[in-house]
């Protein structure tokens, strides 16, 4: 059966070293008394509860699913205690505001045991993030709102479904149906079906705070109709107690190729009483609140279920023998080696490597973001900062989520035939990071997303925030010799990037179709150089520690991994450069009728 190791060590370069998170802190009052001793010890403490309590659930928890009765979820045997074991020792609470009972820790903090709960346990660990609900309602909520639901759904009482799209919807919410009708108390009553609903109903919670997107009767067709929505499961009274069930049923869960210890549920609301949140027809604004932690959390996703494949490939690799390595025997006391010594399973052991630890530099560095866009008493930047987010979100759930789904097959593969058998847990992590490449929009979404909505909406503005920031990087680490392997190469990539941008804008501006043919290629393309920098950067703090303190053997494979990053991973960018500027005529001058001709 598949173990897992929370990776602490690599936590603790990132914040210490590669990102000097306490120095970043310095200037945010709410943060400037974090020590490396409190941190660590924080989590230390989230990464034994990932590993001792939640792993053992992952396997069984899968097996079992979830079950459907008469309209409420029951989740697998030993979530419900898990459950609240988890809330009871305030995890949830971790980098929420005080004035709602939070602890007011940086959400870097948070981001960390985010991945180690995914990593043990992916279907529980996406029960327990709510970020995107929480901050749908305290940035846009009236105070009395916040008030009645904040505080128990930051203490992990309530669970926060987001319902968003419907059956004929998809991804395209400006087809959505559900209607808001106003009542005389400012209340709504809400009538639709939604689907696709991740945590629309379980037992683990008292009750389920759904935001829901609806239109009003007066609201225009399209995204500009479209209003939020707070529904209870059940109805809360003035002091906070629960009072009548609302009229909002789950209808039916999904029966999924993964993830199956996470309902995913048909959400039927039938006159159900709501409260508005924000504005009429302000409703996709407010849900921006919702989607960029979302997606931020797909992408942990991903590097959760990288980093527990790779670990238990890495363990399988030293134990099974196959075969005589081809420079001869490595151990004549047994009649084969085990099979890292074969070139091939090395190649699959660190694209794994590379990839997990450089989606954790780049979700460690979001996260930082996130941080200084709430926090820093600096206009300046607060609005760098969201500029980076604007960026880096659609990098970070689209890369991070391919990625992903090839670094579990490649742990399966190490596997060989014993990986395709159920029991050894392998083809789990397969089935669970598939889902990530398609909800809280798809990688085609995410990569329109970048290149139309984000980059060339802002005419290359955004790009050039960090573009900018890698050049200077580049500049003041140019003259290290150590580091010209990483230094070199990143700098080129930095330019060719802002100069395909330029060629597809150019293209776009008499056919739009070319940032719908570009865009994927163009969101891999970002993804491998800004994994570039996230390794020169580890890159070069590892090589400062070892000029500093002496050879290490931590900080000398992360140069090694870096080096097999940009030499083994990082040439992929030519494919994708050539893809996104060959035009979308290959792809648009097919008559649809032709695809029919099989």
């Amino acid at each position: 059966m598949p173990s897992y190791k929370a990776p602490l060590n690599d936590y603790k370069f990132l914040f210490d070293k590669v990102f000097s998170v306490y120095n970043n802190y310095r200037d945010i009052s709410n943060f400037n008394d974090l020590s490396p001793e409190l941190t660590d010890t924080i989590l230390s403490q989230a990464g034994k509860f990932a590993e001792q309590e939640l792993q053992p659930l992952n396997y069984p928890g899968h097996e079992e699913g979830c079950h459907w009765n008469n309209g409420e979820v029951i989740t697998p045997r030993g979530y419900k205690a898990a459950y609240e074991k988890y809330i009871a020792s305030g995890w949830t609470q971790i980098s929420e505001k005080p004035t709602y009972g939070g602890q007011g820790l940086p959400r870097i903090i948070n981001a960390a045991i985010s991945e180690m709960n995914l990593s043990a346990c992916t279907a529980f660990g996406i029960y327990v993030t709510r970020d995107g609900s929480i901050a749908a309602i305290e940035n846009n909520a009236s105070d009395a709102l916040k008030e009645k639901y904040l505080p128990k759904l930051i203490d992990g009482t309530w669970g926060g479904p987001m319902c968003m799209t419907e059956p004929h919807c998809g991804s395209d919410l400006g087809l959505i149906r559900t209607k808001a009708i106003p009542q005389s108390d400012n209340t709504y009553q809400i009538s639709g079906t939604k689907m696709f609903i991740t945590g629309g109903d379980s037992d683990l919670g008292e009750n389920n705070i759904n935001l829901v997107l609806a239109r009003h009767p007066d609201s225009p067709q399209g995204i500009k109709g479209i209003s939020l929505f707070i529904v209870p499961k059940f109805l809360v009274n003035d002091d906070g107690s629960l009072g009548k069930r609302n009229e909002v049923r789950c209808g039916s869960i999904e029966h999924k190729m993964g993830l199956n210890g996470s309902a995913t549920c048909v959400m039927n609301f039938d006159n159900a009483t709501g409260y508005l949140v924000g504005e009429i027809n302000k409703g996709m604004r407010a849900m921006f609140s919702m989607v960029n932690k979302s997606r931020f959390t797909i992408g942990q996703q991903g590097t959760a279920l990288a980093e527990v494949a790779y670990q238990n490939a890495v363990i399988y690799a030293l134990e099974r023998r196959q075969m005589r390595a081809l420079t001869g025997p490595q151990d004549s006391d047994h009649s084969a080696d085990p099979i890292i010594v074969h070139p091939d399973v090395r190649r699959m052991l660190l694209t794994q490597r590379a990839f997990a630890e450089g989606s954790r530099a780049l979700n460690t560095y979001i996260a930082l973001l996130f941080d200084k866009q709430e926090c820093s008493p600096s206009e300046q930047v607060r609005q760098a900062s969201t500029a980076l987010l604007d960026l880096l979100t659609p990098i970070c759930k689209g890369f991070n989520s391919e990625l992903c789904t090839e670094s579990v097959n490649l742990g399966l593969q190490t596997f060989g035939g014993h990986g395709f058998i159920r029991e050894n847990g392998m083809e789990q992590f397969v089935r669970d990071a598939r889902a990530a490449q398609i909800y809280e929009g798809t990688t085609g979404i995410q990569g329109v997303d970048l290149l139309g909505r984000k980059i060339l909406a802002s005419k290359g503005q955004l790009l050039k925030v960090f573009n900018k920031e890698i050049q200077q990087f580049c500049e003041a680490n140019n003259n290290t010799g150590a580091l010209k392997p990483f230094i070199t190469p990143l700098a080129q990539l930095n330019q060719e990037w802002l100069d395909l941008t330029l060629t597809i804008g150019s293209a776009a501006i008499s056919n739009p179709n070319e940032v719908g043919a570009a865009s994927v290629d163009y969101l891999m393309y970002s993804g491998y150089v800004t994994f570039a920098y996230c390794w020169a950067m580890m890159a070069k703090s590892a090589h400062e520690e070892i000029m500093a303190n002496g050879s290490s053997p931590f900080y000398e494979s992360k140069i090694r991994t870096a080096r097999f990053y940009y030499q083994r991973i990082l040439p992929r960018v030519s494919l994708h450069a050539e893809l996104m500027v060959s035009g979308c005529d290959n792809l648009m001058d097919t008559e649809a009728n032709d695809f029919l001709l099989f």
